[in-house]
């Protein structure tokens, strides 16, 4: 299989100049052949009932149609959200999280196998960078997911494992995989991208016409409190950080979310409140407030009231401020818990082996 092609990370064109060029076939193979993979997303060359035997064979022997194994799934029995655990065939794992809302499904993503990025308060960084995902591996957490639910996925984040801006171009081109008309067809304005902050991307993402929505992880209004947290802000700082977001405003027309962990003691004092109106004033945005998860290694923490407070502090200021309802309590939804229990499983198993 390492030999093939990945046909799932192929954009239509690439796919038709293959049929075309390399095994000889009509342009309108192709589009029959995208449509089996992204509409009906079989799994199997076999199941393209409307293509030759002779075709399929070529097919099978030039590519192949890659899957995720669902390795472990953990069911809410609060609010029906749904985690997954999969296994990728290079033996790596990733996760992602299916929640529900009164509008459908929405499922948050993984882009890369850990993060560089190092922030503070998050899971996903602890068990370290092993490497990018590529499209069809970040493609199919919807995919088998829509399979095993046997529903549809009806939007998108990119807020688990990784730094989405870090594997630019496997992202750019899931995006257009995904809200191509001829497959999947999701509307670009039901994906979020989150980023850490990683500024000359934001400034590259700004320019690619999509209008997709951008999320920010502010989580303080200053360099000295951000970049005790976040080190990508020791790099990019907020003095070239905001005017990226205002950039990007003006560019897509699309209003910034700011997400900011309320974490107590510190980032959500009074003045901090203040500090952040006055950094975010004039600019079209958001700020969604989350109340820090519990991560066994870190000794942030948060309560519901406290988050309340600091929302308070902000709407007194004018800053449209809201706080993201935590779903998943009862299975530890939040990224990359799963995935770093698993892998200090594994070490410990291995350990003992020895």
């Amino acid at each position: 299989m390492t030999d093939k092609i990945d046909i799932l990370s192929l954009d239509r064109k690439e796919l038709e100049e293959v049929i075309v060029s390399e095994l000889s076939e009509k342009k309108f193979r192709a589009l029959q052949i995208y449509d089996w993979l992204h509409v009906k997303k079989v799994t199997d060359f076999s199941e393209m009932t409307n293509l030759s035997a002779d075709l399929r064979t070529k097919l099978n022997s030039r590519f192949c149609i890659k899957q995720l194994n669902i390795f472990r799934k953990l069911e809410s029995g609060i609010d029906n959200t749904v985690k997954y655990l999969y296994g990728l065939d290079d033996g790596n794992i990733v996760e992602s999280v299916v929640m529900e809302y009164s509008f459908g499904l929405s499922i948050c993503v993984s882009t890369q196998i850990g993060c560089k990025m190092g922030c503070d308060f998050c899971a996903s960084t602890i068990a370290g960078y092993v490497r990018d995902l590529t499209p069809s591996e970040i493609l199919l957490q919807k995919y088998e997911a829509e399979r095993d639910l046997g529903k549809k996925i009806s939007r998108i984040v990119l807020m688990g494992i990784g730094e989405p801006l870090d594997n630019y171009e496997n992202v750019l081109r899931f995006i257009n995989l995904v809200t191509d008309e001829k497959g999947d067809a999701l509307s670009q304005r039901h994906i979020t991208l989150s980023t850490c902050g990683i500024v000359p991307m934001i400034y590259r993402l700004s320019e690619e016409g999509l209008s997709i929505n951008l999320a920010v992880s502010l989580h303080s209004p200053s360099d000295e409190g951000r970049s005790r947290i976040m080190p990508v802000n020791r790099k990019y700082g907020l003095s070239e950080l905001i005017p990226a977001c205002r950039e990007y405003v003006n560019k897509t027309g699309r209003r910034i979310t700011f997400e900011y962990a309320v974490i107590e003691n510190v980032n959500s004092s009074a003045k901090e409140a203040c500090q952040l109106a006055s950094l975010l004033k004039g600019m079209i945005c958001h700020v969604n407030l989350i109340g820090v998860n519990n991560v066994k290694e870190r000794s942030y923490k948060s309560t519901a009231k406290h988050v309340e407070k600091f929302r308070n502090e902000l709407e007194k200021l004018g800053v449209n401020a809201t706080i993201r309802r935590k779903l998943g309590a009862d299975i530890d939804a939040a990224c990359g818990q799963l995935r770093r229990e698993f892998e200090k499983t594994r070490g410990d198993m291995f350990e003992d082996s020895q």
